[in-house]
């Protein structure tokens, strides 16, 4: 399971150098009301194809798919949503997922 341990340089040791495996808990986001019904938890491991909704920062109240998870990072990429480079090429943005809200999910086991 996670660490226990109350010291803020175990804890922030663990998150840096824990196998992927348990980095799954570090993309957890929360869950509709309804879906939060549903399924009887208040956050779950976001998935690829899961539509989520920004509730914070620059593109807060926008609704998208998730593109990818990057679990090394802990961040979280939705379609549609880039920012611009100098020269004009878009690069996907990296999401917080606590940033986020899923409001319908992918099929899961």
């Amino acid at each position: 399971m996670l660490k226990t341990s109350e010291k803020p340089r175990q804890q922030r040791k663990f998150r840096y150098t824990a196998p992927l495996h348990l980095r799954t808990h570090f993309v957890h986001v929360h869950l509709s009301k309804d879906l939060r019904a549903k399924m009887k938890k208040r956050a779950i491991a976001v998935k690829k194809g899961d539509k989520v909704k920004v509730m914070r920062g620059k593109f807060a109240g926008k609704e998208g798919k998730i593109m990818s998870v990057n679990l090394t990072r802990a961040k979280v990429f939705i379609e549609g949503m880039a920012a611009k480079k100098q020269k004009g090429k878009e690069v996907p943005l990296a999401f917080e997922p606590s940033n986020l809200m899923i409001t319908e999910m992918t099929e899961r086991k």
